[in-house]
């Protein structure tokens, strides 16, 4: 029986003379072409792929082709539920105020009045930017949610949007509703296919409470103009929604179990229902971009009517921080708001 080498299941006299020059021709031959021929596969997967680059080979070739046809993907009892009970946790502390929300958006539907966490007070339906908060940030950072990021946009991850959403009992009125919308119409920066968002509810939704409805195959299509819906109850602030939007036969209610996780591209039409139920639907998410991403100058877009309501939300924070006359020389453009609230997650920070 021949010896074996170092190199594994190769028998040792393979690396020694008189064999040594042929036997290493042609074993380095065979790793070279091994080698190539695994690239080249991968080269040939990724060719047929525009939505995703599963750099680190996690998504299935079903998964990727899901994805690509459709605009997200569902990743079943992906977070835990003992992370789901920290985050609730420290919603509840930001809300009585034993926590400090470091300048968050605190938002309230206008018109559901139910209060939850402090007795006579409107609940908060929305809490965004929560990039300085160490338990809520926790999130954006779990290796569960990265590596799903990370195959779809690459591995430079920037945290750019985080939002904890609150989605209160509908008073009546639908104020509760989202209108159909695609989230590319808030970000000032490109291009589409490195941005992705992830979404992950903290309790059983559905249609009755209101759980996302999406339109497959609505991200190949372009960024649609946006602004308020006319409905006859009025609009949550900055709930805007694709102007003459058309009801669609195919749209998806997306049924999720608590820390079931839906990762979707920026251009996917989707929004949400009125919550016809006596809770409140908890949801945490965070939209990732690339950090290779460039800002664009918005001028003469469709992303001008929700820049100006996005910069006089950042110039009110200004000028209670520093005063009328001080605020005048700190107005920040919409593309300082997103370096601001961006964060690095992963890899190396280049544009944003």
């Amino acid at each position: 029986m021949r010896e074996k080498s170092d190199f594994g299941n190769f028998p040792k006299d393979l690396f020694s003379p008189p064999h040594v020059c042929l036997h290493r021709f042609c074993f380095f031959s065979y790793l070279f072409s091994t080698g190539f021929n695994t690239l080249q596969n991968m080269a040939g997967e990724n060719a047929k792929f525009k939505y995703t680059v599963n750099n680190n080979q996690l998504l299935t070739s079903q998964q990727r082709s899901f994805y690509e046809d459709n605009g997200f993907l569902v990743i079943k009892n992906l977070v835990s539920k003992e992370n789901l009970s920290q985050y609730q946790e420290r919603f509840k502390q930001l809300c009585t105020g034993e926590a400090p929300t470091h300048g968050m958006d605190i938002m309230k539907d206008i018109a559901a009045d139910r209060p939850e966490y402090v007795p006579g007070k409107k609940a908060i339906a929305k809490l965004q930017g929560f990039q300085d908060d160490e338990v809520l940030f926790e999130y954006c950072c779990l290796p569960e949610i990265v590596k799903y990021t990370e195959s779809i946009i690459g591995s430079n991850i920037m945290a750019m949007h985080t939002m904890f959403i609150n989605k209160p009992p509908d008073s009546g009125l639908k104020t509760t509703r989202h209108p159909m919308h695609q989230d590319l119409h808030y970000f000032p920066f490109r291009p589409p296919e490195k941005i992705v968002c992830s979404w992950t509810p903290l309790i059983k939704v559905n249609r009755e409470n209101g759980c996302l409805v999406v339109i497959p195959g609505s991200h190949k299509r372009p960024l649609q103009p946006h602004g308020y819906p006319n409905w006859e109850n009025g609009v949550n602030k900055m709930y805007h929604g694709i102007l003459n939007y058309k009801i669609e036969d195919n749209k998806i209610h997306l049924d999720m179990e608590p820390g079931d996780t839906v990762f979707f591209h920026p251009l996917l039409f989707h929004g949400s229902g009125q919550n016809r139920t006596n809770q409140f639907r908890k949801s945490i998410s965070c939209h990732f971009a690339n950090s290779s991403c460039h800002y664009i100058d918005i001028k003469g877009t469709t992303h001008e009517n929700i820049a100006k309501e996005i910069t006089d939300v950042a110039r009110q924070k200004i000028t209670k921080i520093f005063g009328e006359q001080d605020a005048q020389d700190k107005e920040v453009s919409i593309q300082e708001t997103w370096q601001i609230r961006g964060r690095l997650v992963k890899g190396i920070q280049a544009n944003l």
